[in-house]
Parts: structure tokens; sequence; C-alpha cells
């Protein structure tokens, strides 16, 4: 066997699901409450463990994962692309139209209030009318053509959505997507060994030492450390000599 295969994100729900199956169980929830550790914690210590868990489960998890590549038609990725991502949206031309698409209605609003503005201006004015025709005519040809280009951006921007809300909604990624018994017997499949072999015993583990870490785990086993006596500032060894202090000499006594 070679290394164990890495889980990957369409996975991850899953993965999240069958790991709070394991926490709500009613073995795990009497040893978190014999332990006192917090359930979130416990949570967060198998969400950090996925790659040692799910490796326990990893010949299951290949061969769902081949079997829903096959159903895909070898695609690895099924879902919308985005807009910056490799794919159509990324072919020669299709960045500029979109600019143009956006630039043309204001650009085009904005030339026609000007030449409208310098027409009727010069109507006003009684001044070179011939111009102020010309300027009024094309600002109206340039409002028209702002109107027009709007409405197309509209229209684009509605179909766009509209089919991007179409492409997620068939291919949202999902246990029964492709309506194939094999696949959902496998993915069941590796979801039990997931479970029971990967995530029940690591949860276990982590209870076990939670509880022999924990603070008075030691007491009333006869611990050498439990004598507050061998504690006390004067103990300097196993005769005691340091407890016994000398008598003080008498006066007259002939001792040195």
């Amino acid at each position: 066997m070679g290394r164990p295969s890495r889980l990957g994100d369409e996975d991850r729900s899953d993965y999240a699901s069958a790991l709070d199956e394991v926490i709500a169980s009613p073995e795990i929830r009497r040893l978190l409450e014999r332990s006192g550790v917090p359930g979130d914690r416990l949570r967060v210590r198998g969400l950090a463990a996925v790659a040692r868990t799910a490796a326990a489960a990893d010949a299951e998890y290949r061969r769902y994962a081949a079997l829903r590549l096959h159903a895909q038609g070898g695609r690895r990725d099924r879902g919308p692309r985005p807009l910056s991502g490799p794919g159509d949206q990324e072919r020669p031309g299709a960045g500029v139209l979109a600019v143009l698409g956006v630039l043309t209605p204001v650009l085009a609003a904005v030339a026609a209030a000007t030449f409208l503005l310098l027409g009727y201006g010069l109507r006003l004015a009684d001044t070179l009318p011939a111009l102020a025709d010309t300027l009024v005519g094309v600002g109206w040809f340039s409002l028209v053509v702002a109107a027009l280009a709007a409405l197309v951006s509209v229209v684009a921007l509605y179909r766009t959505a509209a089919r991007q809300s179409a492409a997620a909604a068939t291919a949202a990624p999902g246990p029964s997507a492709d309506g194939s018994p094999a696949l959902a017997q496998a993915r069941e499949a590796w979801l039990v060994a997931l479970r029971d072999r990967g995530i029940r015993p690591f949860l276990l583990q982590e209870l076990a030492e939670a509880e022999a870490s924990a603070p008075g785990a030691g007491e009333g086993r006869g611990s050498r450390f439990s004598s507050p006596a061998f504690a006390g500032p004067d103990y300097s060894g196993p005769g005691f000599e340091g407890s016994q202090r000398p008598a003080p000499r008498q006066p007259g006594s002939g001792r040195p």
C-alpha cells in the first residue's frame, strides 16, 4: 500500500458529520462526563487529526473516490467555475467584452449629456445654429446608444446569473447526485469504516489520556510523594540527621 489518500475538500463535511455522530454516541458522552473534557475541545482535536483518522479507512475511501470519479465522467470538478479561474471565462476577448458592456452605457450617457448641454446652450445663445443642431442630434443619438447598451448589459447579466444558478443546481455534490446505488453503498462503507476504525479509537485514546493526566488521578495509590514530612525544611536524608539540632553547651561542663 502507498501513501494514504488525502481527504478531498468535498468530503470534509462528511468527515465532520461522522465526527459529530461519534461524539454524540452514548459511550463517548459517558466518557466525556467522567473525564471532564469539553465536547467542543474533543471535536477540535478530531478535526485536527483528520489525516490520522482518515488513514484508517483509506481503502474504502479510495474505492468511493474512484467510483465517484467514474460516475462524473473522469472530471474531478463538476461545479461552476469562478470567473477568475481557468475555463471558458478565460477565452480571448471575454474580459474585454465584459469591460465594454459596463463602460459603454456610462460613456454614452456622459457623451449624450455633454452634447445636449452644448447644443441647447448654443441654441439659447442664438449663435452657430448649424453646430448647435449637430450637437443636439449627436447628443440624442448618444442617449439612444446608452439606453440600448444598458438594456443589453442587463439582459446579459441576467442570463449569466441564470446559467450559473442552473450549473450550481445540477452539479451540486451529494451522495445521490449521480443516482448510483454502488456509489451510495461505497460512501456508506467509507463512513462506517471511518467512524469505527478511525474516529472512535482516536477519541477513546484522547479521553483515556485526558483522564489519566487529570489532577487527582494518582491519589489513593500509595504515592511516595504524598507525605508532608518528606517536604520539611530540616529533612536532609534517610537518617533524619538534618532534623536533629545540637543541644546548647552547659556552663561548667567539661566538654570542650
